[in-house]
């Protein structure tokens, strides 16, 4: 099945949050099932689909940038094989909704997923099938925001979605202050002046460099991801504009 899109590839920036309950951590198979069923549909009206996902409901770098005994550079690959964890958990799911997915890492680990090869990764998204990107970019000191930024120009997609469950970018928390205003549009300088929490600093500037669009939207409204991939502008676009 194929319908008009007004992007044809775009990579998705997902928390490891959105794969766990609320309030919780691993993976929670209902959570993942919920994410993938928005997916689906999108990469069945032709898309072609990157995804990085983070690790923050398995492990965060900077929560054990404190301990006593677990250097920063141990802390930070902990994360990346969060990633790898979720990222699996996310192929096999859609693989089980009959979507083909494949996993690339940028960690080898050849028993486990492919490792990341641009060349490669061109020709599984020119098939249809969905790019889960794991393992960061292999390197300690680097977000997986960063990562989604690098690996969002390598495949040259037409935007970045960057999934939050909020309906876009404000001026304040809109989950603590009910008048929080909401930014439709926002050029990369303001984010980065005013430090929005888009994403980190460096992917930021980055995505600015690159003039890589970004839309923030709510992944949790059944229906947005479709609708955002159409062309409705439903969050807040970031660009140069």
């Amino acid at each position: 099945m194929t319908c008009d899109n007004r992007y044809n590839r775009v990579l998705l920036k997902l928390s490891g949050e959105a794969l766990c309950s609320p309030g919780g951590s691993g993976i929670d198979a209902t959570a993942v099932d919920s994410i993938v069923s928005q997916i689906v549909p999108v990469v069945e009206s032709g898309v072609q689909m990157g995804i990085v996902v983070g690790a923050g409901n398995w492990v965060r770098g900077r929560q054990l940038a404190d301990a006593e005994h677990i250097h920063n550079t141990t802390a930070d690959y902990m994360g990346m094989l969060g990633t790898v964890m979720n990222a699996l958990a996310l192929r096999d799911t859609l693989q089980g909704h009959g979507v083909k997915a494949v996993v690339m890492s940028a960690i080898p680990m050849p028993l486990v997923c492919q490792s990341y090869f641009r060349p490669a990764a061109m020709e599984h998204l020119a098939d249809g099938h969905v790019l889960i990107f794991a393992g960061g970019t292999s390197h300690p000191g680097v977000t997986t925001d960063m990562c989604a930024a690098i690996r969002a120009a390598e495949i040259e997609a037409d935007i970045l979605l960057k999934a939050t469950k909020v309906d876009g970018v404000f001026d304040s928390d809109p989950e603590k202050n009910p008048d929080a205003k909401k930014y439709d549009r926002l050029s990369y300088q303001k984010a980065l002046a005013d430090k929005l929490g888009i994403m980190d600093l460096p992917a930021m500037a980055f995505c600015m460099e690159r003039a890589m669009r970004i839309m923030v939207f709510n992944m949790y409204k059944s229906g947005n991801l479709a609708a955002v991939v159409g062309g409705a502008e439903i969050g807040t676009v970031v660009s140069s504009e």
